[in-house]
């Protein structure tokens, strides 16, 4: 339901607000010479999963006829800086005539672009490529999520316009934005009243944005440029940001159910898979013409034709020619967003363990989910806990053996199957994390901490690691203490790695020795090892198929690194290929996982690139089926198509035994007994099938 803010502004009185001293929002400050007036300034406190991490400082000046606003957004990620620096120039009624953006938008992204009017034209420079499209009558000139002071001015704009339905933006796409209400916060014990908004178009999927009765913005609730929940609040602003993180979550949850009332007329009943190969991911050979028959959400009967009766009222698909496999995993996602259910869905993922999230967010989206309200895979979640300094994450701090009890407690009585360390915890608070979580029956995964050696992780109790690039430091010569290697540096000591050295043999094997479960993030490593000279597109076809918002991010030349660094990115990754390689023959358990990457195609680059490791494809089919199963304990229910088991299963159209490649073609999809097509699943977050 649309609704309209009571103090909603006329264009006419915006105009003549434009012409003051003072626009609304922001703080006034003095007038300057007529040439260059100071009309406003301001001040955003950024976040990254509620943790303020940096600040943004704009200020808006009369200079000639026009008005001009400039933005310093800066903060540090994780010991990265991104600065990001951007002048917007614009008349007096707000529209818009020249942008200049230059920086970073997150620690992979960066951006340079120049967006020029020229009468009835828009220039168009991003990066090393220009280009120039028809400037229609209503416009905006933006570059994503950030900065936030130019969200603002584009809310200034849109309702300066009368608040149309959709607003052409460049460098590409449109915006659509709705009025959602309005929400009442406490600051400093008075009540304000916040008017609530959802932005589509400016990242991939929406944002939540509120503005005050001066159309102020007092806070956007958002993910930045690598999928991760960033948040900025106006100085004065941030006591109310549990509560306006909260009330997005509320409007994520709606957009859910929106979703999935598209895909209603789905199949829900009794299915019968006839005449395909089947893969049933026991290892076992595939059988040919093969019947899989789906009661409700389990699978009550599979094996040849000849020898399975179909139920007179089941919906048969014709599978012939095709390949049935069990629906897919990807074991370290971030479901930041409820894009990501179609996205998972579309892709043959049906299950997907969620490495770290808000909690409230991450909780409330697990259970829709399950209850049938939503769209998109079962999740298993993995709580994240931190200790503090400045590589930190999140809120959820464990610095004592006290604040371990409680968050594995927290977590564990909200029904999430393991924690996850991430980078600040000492020795004793991993140990302590591991010790509250095993007693509990959970398991511990994550990363190895700054000053930690896997080793040391291992034996404070971690039972799994996230990413390779800890088993590779377990192989690499230690670095000196107060040293912090270059890139390039640590890229050179990967690429020299001599599998068959004695270190090299004893870290397989203690990793052996232990159990301890791998998942590499291959896809990832080789995403960000893209350079002009070995572009995305060039490993990962499924980059040109992304929505427009994401585009940008994955530009050939979005990694503009020196010949030098791109020789030792593609060196280090072929050594990691080896490492993989070297793990599995070791049997140490290795689970395909992401991390995110490209949206729902890089799982399927994952498993590519386990092949290229070394593992047979249907070893690399494995890793995202049935021995992520066993590892969360779930392989009595899910990662094999065997009678009892849970009905998530996935055709394709062309056998993957026989090229790797063919697990990209997905053509239907079931998750817990309902049958989806993915064509529609991809097209409503905006990809192309």
């Amino acid at each position: 339901m649309r609704f309209r803010a009571p103090w909603t502004l006329t264009v006419s009185l915006l105009l003549a607000l434009g012409a003051l001293a003072q626009q609304p929002g922001g703080t006034p400050v003095a007038s300057g010479p007529a040439s260059q007036t100071a009309l406003e300034q301001g001040k955003f406190r950024l976040h990254k999963f509620e943790q303020p991490i940096g600040e943004e400082a704009y200020q808006i000046q009369q200079i000639g006829a026009n008005q001009v606003l400039t933005s310093d957004f800066k903060f540090k990620d994780r010991f990265t800086e991104v600065p990001l620096t951007t002048r917007l120039e614009f008349t007096s009624d707000l529209t818009p005539q020249k942008l200049e953006i230059k920086g970073k938008t997150a620690r992979p992204v960066a951006i340079d672009d120049t967006l020029t009017i020229l009468g009835d034209k828009v220039h168009i420079r991003e990066g090393k490529s220009e280009r120039d499209e028809p400037r229609p009558d209503h416009y905006f000139l933006t570059a994503g999520y950030a900065p936030t002071a130019v969200q603002m001015m584009l809310m200034r704009y849109w309702l300066s316009r009368g608040s149309p339905a959709d607003l052409k933006i460049f460098p590409s796409g449109e915006v659509r934005i709705q009025d959602r209400g309005n929400d009442e916060v406490q600051i400093e014990g008075h009540p304000v009243r916040l008017e609530r908004y959802s932005v589509s178009g400016l990242i991939w999927g929406r944002e939540a944005l509120w503005l005050d009765s001066e159309k102020n913005l007092a806070a956007v609730v958002t993910t930045d440029a690598e999928f991760d929940h960033f948040e900025a609040v106006r100085e004065g602003f941030e006591p109310a940001l549990p509560t306006l993180v909260a009330r997005a979550g509320g409007d994520e949850m709606a957009a859910l159910a929106e979703i999935s009332k598209k895909f209603q007329s789905r199949n829900a009943g009794k299915l019968a898979f006839k005449g395909g190969t089947l893969i049933d991911g026991t290892g076992r050979a595939p059988i040919a013409n093969a019947v899989v028959v789906i009661d409700g959400d389990r699978i009550v009967a599979v094996g040849p034709a000849k020898k399975i009766r179909i139920p007179q009222d089941a919906t048969v698909v014709d599978a012939k020619g095709k390949t049935i496999l069990p629906g897919l995993w990807d074991m370290h996602a971030h479901f930041e967003q409820v894009e990501w259910g179609p996205i998972y869905l579309a892709a043959g993922v049906t299950t997907v363990r969620d490495c770290g999230n808000e909690f409230e967010f991450i909780t409330a989206v697990r259970d829709a989910l399950r209850d049938g309200h939503g769209l998109g895979p079962r999740l298993l979640l993995a709580g994240v806990v931190d200790g503090s300094g400045p590589s930190a994450i999140g809120v959820q701090r464990v610095d004592s053996p006290q604040q371990a009890e409680e968050w594995v407690r927290r977590y564990h009585d909200a029904g999430f199957q393991q924690m996850k360390i991430y980078s600040s915890m000492t020795r004793d608070n991993v140990a302590a994390v591991a010790a509250a979580a095993h007693r509990l029956g959970m398991t511990v995964t994550g990363h190895i901490p700054e000053g930690m050696t896997a080793i040391q992780g291992i034996e404070a109790g971690m039972d799994q690691i996230n990413h390779l690039g800890y088993i590779v430091a377990m192989m690499e010569p230690e670095d000196k203490p107060g040293e912090r290697p270059t890139r390039l540096q640590r890229l050179q000591a990967t690429a020299a790695i001599d599998l068959n050295s004695e270190g090299s043999r004893k870290a397989v094997a203690y990793l052996q020795a232990h159990g301890t479960v791998v998942d590499p993030t291959l896809a990832l490593t080789e995403l960000y090892g893209a350079s002009p000279s070995h572009p995305v597109a060039s490993f990962e076809p499924g980059v040109k198929k992304v929505a427009p918002e994401l585009a940008a991010g994955f530009a050939g030349d979005a990694n503009d690194v020196s010949s030098e660094l791109a020789e030792a990115s593609r060196r280090a990754f072929a050594k990691e290929l080896e490492v993989v390689g070297a793990l599995h023959r070791a049997g140490v358990p290795v689970v395909a996982g992401t991390d995110q990457a490209v949206p729902g195609h890089s799982l399927h680059r994952e498993i590519e690139l386990y092949v290229e490791a070394g593992l047979t494809p249907m070893e690399a089919i494995q890793a995202a089926t049935i021995v992520p199963a066993r590892v969360m304990g779930l392989d009595q229910e899910s990662g094999t198509i065997e009678v009892g088991k849970k009905a998530d299963l996935i055709v394709l159209g062309a056998n993957p035994l026989e090229s790797i490649h063919n697990i990209r073609r997905v053509e239907k999809v079931v998750s817990r007994g309902v049958l989806y097509d993915p064509a529609p699943l991809w097209e409503s977050v905006g990809f192309k099938p």
